[in-house]
Protein backbone atom coordinates (compact mmCIF):
# COMPACT_ATOMS: atom_id res chain seq x y z
CA UNK A 1 0.00 0.00 0.00
CA UNK A 2 1.57 3.31 -0.70
CA UNK A 3 0.88 6.78 0.90
CA UNK A 4 0.48 10.08 -0.60
CA UNK A 5 3.03 12.62 -0.01
CA UNK A 6 0.11 14.54 1.66
CA UNK A 7 -0.68 11.34 3.62
CA UNK A 8 3.39 10.95 4.81
CA UNK A 9 3.00 14.46 6.34
CA UNK A 10 -0.03 14.19 8.32
CA UNK A 11 1.59 11.21 10.02
CA UNK A 12 5.08 12.68 10.54
CA UNK A 13 2.77 15.78 12.08
CA UNK A 14 1.17 13.56 14.39
CA UNK A 15 3.88 11.75 15.58
CA UNK A 16 5.80 14.92 16.31
CA UNK A 17 2.61 16.13 18.02
CA UNK A 18 2.54 13.14 20.37
CA UNK A 19 6.00 13.06 21.11
CA UNK A 20 5.90 16.82 22.02
CA UNK A 21 2.65 16.10 24.55
CA UNK A 22 5.62 13.76 26.29
CA UNK A 23 8.37 14.91 28.63
CA UNK A 24 11.90 14.97 27.39
CA UNK A 25 12.70 12.68 29.90
CA UNK A 26 10.28 10.45 31.05
CA UNK A 27 11.71 8.67 34.31
CA UNK A 28 11.07 5.34 36.05
CA UNK A 29 10.73 5.29 39.57
CA UNK A 30 10.10 3.00 42.23
CA UNK A 31 8.52 3.22 45.75
CA UNK A 32 8.09 1.07 48.84
CA UNK A 33 6.93 0.80 51.99
CA UNK A 34 3.31 0.73 53.85
CA UNK A 35 0.64 -1.27 52.37
CA UNK A 36 -2.26 0.56 53.82
CA UNK A 37 -1.90 3.29 51.04
CA UNK A 38 -1.94 0.90 48.20
CA UNK A 39 -5.34 1.56 46.97
CA UNK A 40 -4.45 4.74 46.54
CA UNK A 41 -1.18 4.41 44.69
CA UNK A 42 -2.81 2.23 42.45
CA UNK A 43 -5.93 4.04 41.34
CA UNK A 44 -3.57 6.96 40.81
CA UNK A 45 -0.82 5.01 38.69
CA UNK A 46 -2.81 5.81 35.31
CA UNK A 47 -4.08 9.44 35.66
CA UNK A 48 -0.07 10.08 37.00
CA UNK A 49 1.60 8.44 33.73
CA UNK A 50 -1.00 9.99 31.71
CA UNK A 51 -0.28 13.42 32.81
CA UNK A 52 3.59 13.51 33.35
CA UNK A 53 4.78 10.53 31.16
CA UNK A 54 6.37 9.12 34.03
CA UNK A 55 5.72 5.80 35.41
CA UNK A 56 6.52 3.96 38.93
CA UNK A 57 6.41 0.73 40.50
CA UNK A 58 5.12 0.56 44.45
CA UNK A 59 6.00 -2.19 46.49
CA UNK A 60 4.06 -3.01 49.10
CA UNK A 61 6.07 -3.98 51.86
CA UNK A 62 4.81 -2.48 55.39
CA UNK A 63 6.06 1.20 57.08
CA UNK A 64 8.82 -0.94 58.88
CA UNK A 65 10.21 -1.76 55.43
CA UNK A 66 9.40 1.35 54.11
CA UNK A 67 11.25 3.33 56.80
CA UNK A 68 14.50 1.05 56.55
CA UNK A 69 14.38 1.31 52.88
CA UNK A 70 14.58 4.79 52.90
CA UNK A 71 17.80 4.53 55.33
CA UNK A 72 19.58 2.43 53.08
CA UNK A 73 18.81 4.45 50.32
CA UNK A 74 16.75 1.18 48.01
CA UNK A 75 14.25 3.27 45.74
CA UNK A 76 13.79 6.42 45.20
CA UNK A 77 10.27 7.35 47.51
CA UNK A 78 8.90 5.58 50.25
CA UNK A 79 5.38 5.34 52.47
CA UNK A 80 4.59 5.11 56.04
CA UNK A 81 1.81 5.61 58.18
CA UNK A 82 3.64 5.85 61.65
CA UNK A 83 6.47 8.71 61.95
CA UNK A 84 10.31 7.68 61.08
CA UNK A 85 11.96 8.92 64.65
CA UNK A 86 14.15 5.85 64.54
CA UNK A 87 18.20 6.58 65.00
CA UNK A 88 18.73 5.50 61.87
CA UNK A 89 16.78 8.01 59.64
CA UNK A 90 18.48 9.99 57.48
CA UNK A 91 18.78 13.87 58.36
CA UNK A 92 17.94 14.47 54.75
CA UNK A 93 14.61 12.68 54.72
CA UNK A 94 11.22 14.40 56.16
CA UNK A 95 7.74 13.62 56.03
CA UNK A 96 5.11 14.72 54.19
CA UNK A 97 1.78 14.12 54.79
CA UNK A 98 -0.05 12.80 51.97
CA UNK A 99 -3.23 10.94 52.04
CA UNK A 100 -5.52 9.86 54.88
CA UNK A 101 -8.07 7.46 55.77
CA UNK A 102 -9.72 5.46 58.29
CA UNK A 103 -8.35 2.06 59.53
CA UNK A 104 -11.34 0.11 59.57
CA UNK A 105 -12.48 -3.05 62.85
CA UNK A 106 -13.10 -5.57 60.34
CA UNK A 107 -15.40 -8.47 61.04
CA UNK A 108 -16.28 -12.02 59.70
CA UNK A 109 -19.98 -13.03 60.78
CA UNK A 110 -22.19 -14.93 58.76
CA UNK A 111 -25.03 -12.39 59.85
CA UNK A 112 -25.78 -9.35 57.22
CA UNK A 113 -25.80 -6.78 60.63
CA UNK A 114 -23.98 -3.94 60.87
CA UNK A 115 -21.75 -4.40 64.16
CA UNK A 116 -21.01 -1.78 67.14
CA UNK A 117 -18.08 -2.00 69.10
CA UNK A 118 -17.08 0.37 71.84
CA UNK A 119 -13.76 1.75 72.19
CA UNK A 120 -13.10 -0.03 75.13
CA UNK A 121 -14.49 -3.38 73.83
CA UNK A 122 -12.24 -3.42 70.61
CA UNK A 123 -9.12 -3.07 73.00
CA UNK A 124 -10.56 -5.89 75.14
CA UNK A 125 -10.90 -7.69 71.82
CA UNK A 126 -7.65 -7.11 70.41
CA UNK A 127 -6.01 -7.22 74.09
CA UNK A 128 -7.17 -11.13 74.24
CA UNK A 129 -9.74 -10.23 77.38
CA UNK A 130 -13.08 -10.59 75.71
CA UNK A 131 -12.69 -14.22 73.14
CA UNK A 132 -16.24 -14.95 72.75
CA UNK A 133 -18.93 -13.14 70.36
CA UNK A 134 -21.43 -13.32 72.78
CA UNK A 135 -19.09 -12.02 75.51
CA UNK A 136 -22.09 -10.02 77.80
CA UNK A 137 -19.62 -6.48 76.48
CA UNK A 138 -20.42 -7.16 72.78
CA UNK A 139 -23.63 -7.95 73.82
CA UNK A 140 -24.41 -4.52 75.49
CA UNK A 141 -23.14 -2.78 72.55
CA UNK A 142 -25.35 -4.76 70.04
CA UNK A 143 -28.51 -4.50 72.15
CA UNK A 144 -29.74 -1.08 72.64
CA UNK A 145 -30.31 2.74 71.70
CA UNK A 146 -27.46 3.94 69.28
CA UNK A 147 -27.20 7.74 68.18
CA UNK A 148 -25.20 9.33 65.37
CA UNK A 149 -24.52 12.64 63.52
CA UNK A 150 -25.33 12.90 59.46
CA UNK A 151 -22.40 15.87 58.46
CA UNK A 152 -22.69 18.01 55.64
CA UNK A 153 -19.81 16.90 53.43
CA UNK A 154 -17.70 19.12 50.95
CA UNK A 155 -17.12 18.45 46.98
CA UNK A 156 -14.21 16.01 48.37
CA UNK A 157 -16.77 13.90 50.56
CA UNK A 158 -15.08 15.46 54.00
CA UNK A 159 -17.38 17.12 56.78
CA UNK A 160 -18.06 20.52 55.61
CA UNK A 161 -17.20 23.03 58.67
CA UNK A 162 -18.19 26.70 60.07
CA UNK A 163 -16.66 29.70 59.88
CA UNK A 164 -15.26 28.73 63.50
CA UNK A 165 -14.06 25.11 62.03
CA UNK A 166 -16.78 23.58 63.70
CA UNK A 167 -18.23 20.23 61.70
CA UNK A 168 -21.69 21.23 59.98
CA UNK A 169 -24.46 18.73 61.42
CA UNK A 170 -27.09 18.04 58.84
CA UNK A 171 -28.72 16.15 61.75
CA UNK A 172 -28.96 13.68 65.07
CA UNK A 173 -30.38 10.30 64.91
CA UNK A 174 -31.11 7.40 67.28
CA UNK A 175 -32.55 4.25 66.88
CA UNK A 176 -32.49 0.69 68.98
CA UNK A 177 -30.61 -2.36 67.79
CA UNK A 178 -30.73 -5.85 68.53
CA UNK A 179 -28.27 -8.43 67.44
CA UNK A 180 -28.02 -11.98 68.59
CA UNK A 181 -24.51 -12.65 68.69
CA UNK A 182 -23.03 -16.45 68.05
CA UNK A 183 -21.39 -18.24 70.84
CA UNK A 184 -18.11 -18.64 68.89
CA UNK A 185 -14.73 -18.30 70.05
CA UNK A 186 -13.18 -14.72 68.82
CA UNK A 187 -10.72 -15.28 66.08
CA UNK A 188 -8.10 -12.21 66.06
CA UNK A 189 -5.81 -11.78 63.07
CA UNK A 190 -2.69 -8.79 63.38
CA UNK A 191 -0.03 -7.71 61.53
CA UNK A 192 2.75 -10.08 61.82
CA UNK A 193 4.85 -7.05 59.74
CA UNK A 194 6.48 -4.05 61.25
CA UNK A 195 3.50 -1.28 60.70
CA UNK A 196 2.51 1.87 60.51
CA UNK A 197 -1.37 0.88 60.70
CA UNK A 198 -0.55 -1.78 63.84
CA UNK A 199 1.67 1.58 65.19
CA UNK A 200 -2.04 4.00 64.74
CA UNK A 201 -4.21 1.17 65.51
CA UNK A 202 -2.46 0.27 69.04
CA UNK A 203 -1.73 4.04 69.42
CA UNK A 204 -5.53 4.78 69.62
CA UNK A 205 -5.99 1.52 71.88
CA UNK A 206 -4.03 2.61 74.60
CA UNK A 207 -5.08 6.17 74.10
CA UNK A 208 -8.86 5.57 74.59
CA UNK A 209 -8.03 2.26 77.02
CA UNK A 210 -5.32 2.56 79.22
CA UNK A 211 -6.12 0.49 81.80
CA UNK A 212 -7.04 -2.62 78.54
CA UNK A 213 -4.32 -1.51 76.88
CA UNK A 214 -1.29 -0.82 79.01
CA UNK A 215 1.71 -1.14 76.31
CA UNK A 216 2.39 2.16 74.12
CA UNK A 217 2.16 1.70 70.32
CA UNK A 218 4.60 -0.01 68.27
CA UNK A 219 5.20 -0.80 64.49
CA UNK A 220 4.73 -4.24 65.82
CA UNK A 221 1.66 -5.70 67.35
CA UNK A 222 3.30 -8.35 69.24
CA UNK A 223 5.08 -5.68 71.13
CA UNK A 224 2.79 -3.29 71.85
CA UNK A 225 0.58 -6.37 73.08
CA UNK A 226 -0.22 -6.27 76.82
CA UNK A 227 -0.15 -9.27 77.59
CA UNK A 228 1.71 -12.75 76.86
CA UNK A 229 0.65 -13.09 72.97
CA UNK A 230 1.98 -16.78 73.50
CA UNK A 231 -0.03 -17.91 76.27
CA UNK A 232 -1.49 -21.21 75.50
CA UNK A 233 -5.20 -19.74 75.63
CA UNK A 234 -3.71 -17.22 72.70
CA UNK A 235 -2.52 -19.41 70.50
CA UNK A 236 -4.50 -20.50 67.31
CA UNK A 237 -6.69 -18.13 68.76
CA UNK A 238 -4.70 -14.73 68.08
CA UNK A 239 -2.68 -14.95 65.22
CA UNK A 240 -0.24 -12.85 62.11
CA UNK A 241 -0.64 -12.69 58.47
CA UNK A 242 1.58 -9.90 56.40
CA UNK A 243 0.29 -6.69 54.81
CA UNK A 244 -3.06 -4.98 54.82
CA UNK A 245 -4.07 -7.80 51.84
CA UNK A 246 -2.82 -10.50 54.09
CA UNK A 247 -5.18 -9.87 57.03
CA UNK A 248 -7.78 -8.97 55.02
CA UNK A 249 -7.35 -12.40 53.26
CA UNK A 250 -6.93 -14.61 56.26
CA UNK A 251 -9.76 -13.02 58.15
CA UNK A 252 -12.28 -14.16 55.13
CA UNK A 253 -11.02 -18.00 55.20
CA UNK A 254 -11.79 -17.54 58.82
CA UNK A 255 -15.19 -17.46 59.92
CA UNK A 256 -15.82 -14.91 63.11
CA UNK A 257 -12.71 -13.63 62.54
CA UNK A 258 -11.76 -9.58 63.09
CA UNK A 259 -8.99 -7.76 61.62
CA UNK A 260 -7.92 -3.97 61.21
CA UNK A 261 -6.72 -2.49 57.68
CA UNK A 262 -8.12 0.10 56.07
CA UNK A 263 -11.64 0.04 55.19
CA UNK A 264 -10.99 -1.01 50.89
CA UNK A 265 -9.53 -4.10 51.83
CA UNK A 266 -12.30 -5.23 53.93
CA UNK A 267 -15.11 -4.60 50.99
CA UNK A 268 -12.93 -6.45 48.67
CA UNK A 269 -12.23 -9.20 50.76
CA UNK A 270 -16.65 -9.18 51.74
CA UNK A 271 -15.53 -8.56 55.54
CA UNK A 272 -17.90 -5.99 57.20
CA UNK A 273 -16.31 -2.75 59.09
CA UNK A 274 -17.78 -2.42 62.53
CA UNK A 275 -19.26 1.01 63.65
CA UNK A 276 -16.77 2.45 66.95
CA UNK A 277 -18.11 4.14 69.32
CA UNK A 278 -16.44 7.44 70.46
CA UNK A 279 -15.61 9.56 73.35
CA UNK A 280 -19.22 11.51 73.04
CA UNK A 281 -21.13 8.02 73.21
CA UNK A 282 -21.72 7.88 69.68
CA UNK A 283 -21.22 5.30 67.26
CA UNK A 284 -19.50 5.82 64.15
CA UNK A 285 -18.70 4.34 60.68
CA UNK A 286 -15.16 4.52 58.43
CA UNK A 287 -16.25 7.00 56.27
CA UNK A 288 -14.74 10.02 54.96
CA UNK A 289 -16.79 12.68 56.48
CA UNK A 290 -16.48 10.82 60.20
CA UNK A 291 -12.61 10.52 60.04
CA UNK A 292 -11.81 13.77 58.67
CA UNK A 293 -13.98 15.11 61.95
CA UNK A 294 -11.66 13.10 63.79
CA UNK A 295 -8.26 14.30 61.62
CA UNK A 296 -10.00 18.04 62.11
CA UNK A 297 -9.04 17.75 65.96
CA UNK A 298 -5.67 16.60 65.23
CA UNK A 299 -2.22 18.58 66.26
CA UNK A 300 0.20 18.99 63.45
CA UNK A 301 3.92 19.62 64.02
CA UNK A 302 6.88 22.33 62.03
CA UNK A 303 7.86 18.99 60.61
CA UNK A 304 4.30 17.56 59.15
CA UNK A 305 4.38 14.74 61.49
CA UNK A 306 0.59 14.32 62.93
CA UNK A 307 -1.05 13.75 67.24
CA UNK A 308 -3.98 12.39 67.12
CA UNK A 309 -6.74 13.32 69.73
CA UNK A 310 -8.45 9.45 70.37
CA UNK A 311 -10.64 11.23 73.36
CA UNK A 312 -12.09 14.19 70.99
CA UNK A 313 -15.41 14.85 71.80
CA UNK A 314 -16.39 15.60 68.11
CA UNK A 315 -19.79 13.73 68.31
CA UNK A 316 -19.63 12.20 65.00
CA UNK A 317 -15.93 11.73 64.77
CA UNK A 318 -14.60 7.92 63.62
CA UNK A 319 -11.88 7.93 65.90
CA UNK A 320 -9.29 5.26 64.20
CA UNK A 321 -8.02 7.72 61.00
CA UNK A 322 -4.56 7.67 59.71
CA UNK A 323 -2.00 10.15 57.70
CA UNK A 324 0.13 8.06 55.97
CA UNK A 325 3.56 10.13 55.25
CA UNK A 326 5.44 10.32 51.95
CA UNK A 327 9.42 10.02 53.06
CA UNK A 328 10.83 12.17 50.53
CA UNK A 329 14.67 13.41 50.02
CA UNK A 330 15.81 16.89 50.53
CA UNK A 331 18.26 16.85 47.87
CA UNK A 332 18.57 13.85 45.38
CA UNK A 333 21.92 12.90 43.40
CA UNK A 334 19.74 12.26 40.25
CA UNK A 335 18.12 16.12 39.82
CA UNK A 336 15.85 14.45 36.81
CA UNK A 337 14.91 11.75 39.31
CA UNK A 338 14.16 14.11 42.32
CA UNK A 339 11.79 16.40 40.16
CA UNK A 340 9.75 13.50 39.15
CA UNK A 341 9.46 12.27 42.33
CA UNK A 342 8.04 15.66 43.49
CA UNK A 343 5.62 15.22 40.64
CA UNK A 344 4.64 12.29 41.97
CA UNK A 345 4.26 13.64 45.49
CA UNK A 346 1.93 16.46 44.20
CA UNK A 347 0.00 14.91 41.86
CA UNK A 348 -0.70 12.27 45.03
CA UNK A 349 -2.33 15.76 46.55
CA UNK A 350 -4.24 16.86 43.52
CA UNK A 351 -7.92 16.80 43.19
CA UNK A 352 -7.60 14.35 40.63
CA UNK A 353 -5.83 11.73 42.79
CA UNK A 354 -8.40 12.30 45.11
CA UNK A 355 -11.25 11.65 42.92
CA UNK A 356 -9.88 8.62 41.50
CA UNK A 357 -9.28 7.15 44.90
CA UNK A 358 -12.64 8.12 46.43
CA UNK A 359 -13.93 5.14 45.93
CA UNK A 360 -10.85 3.21 47.76
CA UNK A 361 -12.30 5.00 50.87
CA UNK A 362 -9.58 7.53 51.53
CA UNK A 363 -9.44 11.06 52.18
CA UNK A 364 -8.61 14.41 50.49
CA UNK A 365 -6.07 16.28 52.57
CA UNK A 366 -7.24 19.82 52.70
CA UNK A 367 -7.21 22.73 54.73
CA UNK A 368 -3.91 23.28 57.21
CA UNK A 369 -3.17 19.61 56.12
CA UNK A 370 -2.78 20.76 52.78
CA UNK A 371 -0.45 24.07 53.42
CA UNK A 372 1.61 22.13 55.47
CA UNK A 373 2.04 19.35 52.93
CA UNK A 374 2.64 21.93 50.03
CA UNK A 375 5.26 23.52 52.67
CA UNK A 376 7.01 20.93 52.99
CA UNK A 377 7.18 19.40 49.25
CA UNK A 378 8.97 22.82 48.86
CA UNK A 379 12.09 21.23 50.22
CA UNK A 380 11.96 18.11 47.76
CA UNK A 381 14.93 18.36 45.53
CA UNK A 382 17.16 21.44 46.34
Amino acid sequence: MKFSIKAKALAIAAVIAVSSAQPAHAVDLAGSGASFVVPLVEACKAGFAKKSGHSFVYTSTGSGTGKNNSDNKIGDFWFSDSAHTGAKKRSTIFHAPIVAAPIAVLVNLPAKKDIYLSSTTVAKIFAGQITKWNDPEIVADNNRSVKSVVYKKTASGNVAVDKSGKPIVLRNSTKNIYYTLPNKPIKVVFRSDTSGTSNNFTRFMNGVAPTVWTKPANDAFTTAFPGNINDTANIGRIVGANGSQGVATLAAKSPYSITYAEKQWGTSFGLRAAYVGNASGNFTYPDSAATSAFLGEAKQAADGIVTFDYNTKVAGAYPIGVISYMLLETSYEDKTKGTAVKELAEYFLSSECATAAAPSGFIAIEGTFLAKAKELLARANK
